[in-house]
C-alpha cells in the first residue's frame, strides 16, 4: 500500500511553479463555467425560447468554440499565447456579464457565438504555454495535471451554480462566471511572467526549419491525425449524449443511477491518470502507438454493448472508455504538440483544439440520427468501427515513422 500511494505521489513531482500557478487557474476558471449546465434550461424555461431556437443558439455555440480555437491558434503565434491568454479571459469575463440583458434570439445567437470565439481563443494558447513552461520530460504529464484541473472544475461548478441560481438567480449566475474569467487570469498574469516559447518560428535557424511545417495545410501527415483525433473525440463524446439515453431505454436506469456510472468515469480519471500516464512516459512509449492502444479501448468500449442483457455490461463499458480516454487524449496532444515544434505552433494547436469542438458540434446530432433511424445497436457498432478507423490510421503513421518532426 505504501509503495502504491508513493508512486502516486511522485506522479505529481517534477512540475514547475508555473504549470502549478497553470493549474490553479484553470481550476478557477472551470469551476466557473456554470453556466453551460444550465444554459439550455435558462434559454428555455426564463427567456422562453423554443426548442428548435435552442438548439439553433447550441450550434452557434459550437460554430463560436470552432472559430476561437482558429483563431486563438493565429493570434498565439503573431502576439505569443501570453498575450491571447490574459485577453481572451478577461474580455469574456467581461462579455459574460452582459450576456444576462440579451433577451431576443438573433441577440443571443450572435452574443454568445461571440464569447466563444474569444474564450476557447484560451485553449490552443494555454496548449503552447504547457510547451514553454514544463520540463521536456514532464509535458504530457503537465498536461494531465491540466486535465485533472479541468475536470475537477466541472465536478464543482455545477452543484455552485445551482446554489446561486436558487439564491441569486441566472443573473448572479452570469456575474459570477464572469468575475471567475477576470480573477483567474488576474491571478496568472501577477504571479507567472510571460516567457518567449522555444519553439517561435523567428527564434529558429532557418536551414533547420522544414518548410513544411510553416503551414498546418501542407502537413498531411498532421491533418491525417487531426482526423485520428476528431473520430477519437466524435467517439468519446457520445457517453455524455447518446449513453444516458441507452441507460434508460435499454435497461431503465434512473437519472441517479446513471449519474453514479458517469461518476465512475471521472473517479477513474481523478484517481489514476496521473499515475498511468506518469508510468507510459517511463515506458518511453511513442506517443502514437499509445494513441493506437487508447482507441482499440475506445472501440471495445462500444462494441460490448452490442452484448444487452446483463447491467454490469455497462461497468465495463465506462472503465474502457475511461482507460481510453486517460491515455488518448494526453498522448495525443503530446504528439500534436511534438509536431509543431518546427512550425507555427498556434496553427497546430488550433487545428488540433478545432478538432474536438467539431467533434462536440457533431456528436450529439450524429448519435442521434442513428439512433433514431437504426436503433442503439447500430449506433454502437458504427461509433466502434469510427474508432478502429482512427486505429488503422495511426498504424500508418507509425509505420511511415511520423513520431516526431
Amino acid at each position: 500500500m505504501k509503495k502504491i500511494y508513493n508512486s502516486y505521489i511522485s506522479s505529481f513531482k517534477g512540475f514547475s511553479k508555473e504549470i502549478w500557478i497553470l493549474a490553479f487557474v484553470t481550476l478557477i476558471n472551470r469551476a466557473g463555467t456554470m453556466v453551460l449546465p444550465f444554459l439550455t434550461k435558462y434559454l428555455k424555461e426564463d427567456i422562453n425560447f423554443s426548442l428548435e431556437d435552442v438548439g439553433t443558439i447550441m450550434i452557434f455555440f459550437g460554430l463560436g468554440s470552432l472559430a476561437g480555437s482558429w483563431l486563438g491558434g493565429k493570434l498565439t503565434d503573431k502576439f505569443g499565447f501570453y498575450k491571447v491568454m490574459v485577453f481572451s479571459l478577461f474580455v469574456s469575463g467581461i462579455m459574460f456579464f452582459g450576456l444576462k440583458y440579451i433577451r431576443t434570439f438573433w441577440g443571443f445567437c450572435i452574443g454568445i457565438f461571440s464569447i466563444m470565439s474569444i474564450a476557447d481563443m484560451f485553449r490552443p494558447a494555454m496548449f503552447v504555454s504547457l510547451n514553454t513552461y514544463a520540463k521536456p520530460e514532464n509535458r504530457t504529464r503537465a498536461l494531465t495535471l491540466v486535465r485533472l484541473a479541468i475536470n475537477l472544475g466541472f465536478s464543482v461548478g455545477p452543484g455552485l451554480g445551482g446554489l446561486i441560481i436558487i439564491s441569486m438567480g441566472y443573473g448572479g449566475l452570469f456575474f459570477v462566471d464572469g468575475s471567475t474569467c477576470i480573477i483567474s487570469i488576474l491571478i496568472f498574469a501577477m504571479l507567472v511572467k510571460e516567457k518567449q516559447s522555444p519553439y517561435s518560428i523567428e527564434e529558429l535557424d532557418e536551414e533547420k526549419v522544414d518548410k513544411k511545417f510553416n503551414s498546418v495545410l501542407k502537413d498531411k501527415h498532421f491533418i491525417m491525425f487531426i482526423i485520428v483525433s476528431f473520430l477519437m473525440a466524435l467517439t468519446f463524446f457520445q457517453i455524455f449524449t447518446t449513453v444516458p439515453l441507452y441507460h434508460a431505454d435499454a435497461y431503465k436506469l434512473s437519472e441517479f443511477e446513471t449519474g453514479l456510472l458517469l461518476s465512475l468515469n471521472g473517479a477513474i480519471v481523478f484517481l489514476t491518470e496521473m499515475p498511468l500516464v506518469h508510468h507510459a512516459e517511463r515506458l518511453k512509449i511513442g506517443s502514437l502507438k499509445i494513441v493506437a492502444f487508447s482507441l482499440i479501448l475506445l472501440a471495445a468500449g462500444y462494441f460490448i454493448m452490442l452484448f444487452e442483457g446483463w447491467v454490469g455490461i455497462l461497468v465495463i463499458s465506462v472503465i474502457l472508455l475511461s482507460i481510453s480516454e486517460m491515455y488518448g487524449f494526453p498522448f495525443g496532444n503530446e504528439y500534436a504538440m511534438k509536431r509543431s515544434k518546427l512550425g507555427r505552433a498556434g496553427d497546430y494547436m488550433g487545428a488540433y483544439t478545432m478538432s474536438f469542438s467539431l467533434a462536440h458540434i457533431l456528436a450529439s446530432k450524429t448519435g442521434l440520427y442513428i439512433i433514431e433511424h437504426y436503433g442503439y445497436s447500430i449506433n454502437w457498432l458504427i461509433m466502434g468501427l469510427l474508432a478502429m478507423t482512427g486505429y488503422l490510421l495511426c498504424l500508418y503513421l507509425n509505420k511511415k515513422n511520423i513520431e516526431h518532426v
